[in-house]
């Protein structure tokens, strides 16, 4: 009786298998990969981002300049770290924009392009469809 039911399960277990094999096959999805390192480096709207960032930072180490000579060494220091804490923060919502907007774009290359899997291009060894450049377009 035990036996019967190891092959039952056995069989069930293969049938399963089985299924979920064809269920991965039905329509063909092919695999994406993104290179993120060149969209950080190319995109123009990661560049807008990067260039906030850069301005948003000259006007605090300016501010903190020009209030350097009328203040104490202790007050200096407050400013200091304040500043360094808000500079963090636009940091952070900018690099979440960029996640978001990199997201935005490989959902609509990935779906245009029928994709059922996009992957980041420095963990594959070979294979897939680099769809890097069509993100960047997607971005602008």
């Amino acid at each position: 009786m035990n036996k019967q039911i190891r092959i039952a399960l056995v069989l069930v277990l293969v049938f399963v298998a089985g299924l979920a094999l064809v269920g991965c096959n039905s329509g063909q999805a092919s695999i994406g990969v993104l290179d993120v390192n060149k969209v950080m480096s190319d995109s123009p709207k990661i560049k807008q981002f990067q260039d906030q960032l850069n301005v948003k930072g000259k006007e605090l180490s300016d501010q903190l300049e020009k209030d350097k000579a009328s203040i104490s060494a202790e007050e200096f220091q407050k400013r200091q770290e304040t500043a360094y804490g808000e500079f963090l923060k636009t940091k952070q919502d900018l690099e979440s924009q960029i996640d978001t907007t990199i997201k935005q774009a490989i959902e609509q290359v990935s779906q245009e392009k029928k994709m059922g899997v996009v992957l980041y291009k420095n963990s594959i060894a070979t294979g897939g469809t680099d769809i890097t450049d069509a993100v960047i377009q997607k971005m602008q």
